[in-house]
């Protein structure tokens, strides 16, 4: 905007310098901007007074005016009862041009109307330019603004006024028709022509920032679309891990079978509930305790039933389960409590009882690759760092007897999910690089070498490649 002002007051200084210079008699001159439809607000850009003594122009809006900036809007120049009628109502409505070469009887005097002040002599030139060059199609659709009849001005020509020059003249130097007159009318085409130029470079300048502004919001939207599908996407792994529950149940169900005296989180979580259950009965009920005593005992039943990584148990025995005994412990000695800690202590080491090594050579049956594969797989967490360890779970799952529950139908999820997993970093990639093209512009052949999919058409649809 600031930019387009600027260029627009340095070809209005251009303009009023050569009117100057054609015409001996002038003495100053004034342009006013004439705003889109339908305001059409009038704003005097800049005025340029030749000085007698050194024939040097000054610039400038030092007199008092209602078109300085912000100016007026149409309602409050054009002609209508009840006020002054103005020369610049007239040269907007009618798109003609007007002159005051005898101020003594001016009708559109504001001046001598309002005060009875006679104004010098003076010619108002509107400078028109094509509605199809400045709005193109969408001319037809324009809304025109209205005189006090109201009815729409314009609609029957093919012009708009882009502004108004106002050149004063020596008194009894301007006559109707002279070459002084037909000079001006000359030169404001050349105005129009140039306020043309400076329209549409400032509604392109507009269009590309409202373009950025909408890209950019666009990829902002898609990007926080992107983010939560990905973030959904997350439930793959949290679906291929717990088929890896059930493998790894069946792993401890078969030590559990072969292997006597090992020590399992279900009967010390059962220990430890029945002693809770037991005590309870000594804590105030409502009591803060006594909720801490309830949330325990669920969080316990909890654990006992699930089958977590021992990794996730150890976190649960140590974030939820240790801190709430410990409390229950210090604030009530109902509880033996070196009985209690030996039993998490015995909790904790019994996490890891099926990850023991040396369990393997105890178990008859398999052979002991079988056996040290199933050991070790039914205690991996799939995440994206170890993808490729999906394959080994499939073959391990594959073997004919192997003693996995639902075996078929866990075969065929995490087939099924190896598919899915699989493509998510290539996805989440060309995502990624998609939006960057987005936000920041590329070629439309780019992003056909990112996304073959996407051809160069839709790129184009869609302003991609596009730069700021």
């Amino acid at each position: 905007m600031e930019k387009f002002d600027s260029l627009l007051e340095t070809s209005c200084r251009t303009m009023i310098k050569t009117i100057l210079a054609c015409l001996e008699n002038a003495t100053k001159g004034t342009i006013y901007r004439i705003g889109l439809m339908p305001d059409l607000t009038a704003v005097r850009i800049t005025s340029g007074s030749r000085q007698p003594s050194s024939q040097e122009i000054e610039w400038g809006l030092p007199a008092a005016s209602d078109y300085n900036p912000p100016g007026k809007n149409w309602e409050q120049y054009r002609d209508q009862p009840g006020r002054p009628l103005e020369a610049m109502g007239w040269c907007v409505e009618k798109q003609l041009s007007w002159t005051a070469d005898n101020p003594q009887e001016d009708e559109r005097s504001v001046r001598k109307q309002l005060r009875g002040e006679v104004e010098d002599h003076y010619h108002m030139e509107p400078v028109l330019v094509s509605k199809e060059s400045l709005y193109g199609s969408a001319a037809d659709g324009l809304c025109y603004p209205l005189d006090h009849f109201g009815n729409p001005i314009w609609q029957d020509t093919g012009y708009i006024v882009a502004a108004v020059i106002k050149i004063h003249f020596e008194p009894g130097s301007l006559k109707v028709g002279d070459s002084s007159i037909r000079a001006i009318r000359e030169l404001s085409q050349s105005l129009g022509t140039e306020l043309l130029s400076l329209y549409i470079n400032d509604m392109l300048y507009r269009a590309r920032k409202d373009f950025a502004r909408q890209r950019l919001q666009s990829c902002e939207i898609l990007a926080h679309e992107l983010r939560n599908t990905m973030v959904k996407l997350g439930f793959v792994f949290t679906a291929i891990n717990a088929q890896v529950a059930i493998i790894r149940e069946s792993w401890e169900h078969l030590l559990q079978t072969h292997v006597s005296g090992l020590e399992w989180k279900g009967a010390i979580l059962g220990t430890l509930s029945s002693e809770l259950e037991q005590k309870r009965a000594f804590l105030k009920p409502g009591s803060d305790i006594f909720a801490i005593s309830e949330t325990l005992l669920a969080e316990q039943k909890e654990l006992a039933r699930i089958s977590l990584s021992p990794y996730q148990e150890q976190d649960w025995v140590t974030n939820k389960i240790r801190p709430k005994w410990e409390k229950l412990l210090s604030a009530n000695a109902v509880w033996d409590a070196p009985e209690i800690k030996s039993l998490l202590d015995r909790l904790s080491d019994s996490l890891r009882t099926g990850m023991e090594k040396t369990l393997v050579g105890k178990v008859n049956g398999f052979p002991p690759e079988i056996l040290e594969e199933w050991s070790r797989l039914a205690y991996i967490n799939i995440n994206s760092s170890n993808l490729h360890q999906i394959d080994e779970v499939v073959r391990l799952v594959e073997y004919p007897s192997l003693p996995v529950a639902h075996k078929e139908q866990v075969l065929r999820v995490l087939k099924s999910l190896r598919t899915l997993v699989l493509i998510i970093p290539e996805v989440e990639e060309k995502a990624t690089r998609i939006l960057q093209s987005l936000r920041y512009g590329t070629w439309a052949e780019d992003i056909a070498r990112i996304a073959p999919g996407v051809n160069a058409g839709v790129c184009g649809d869609y302003g991609i490649g596009l730069t700021d």
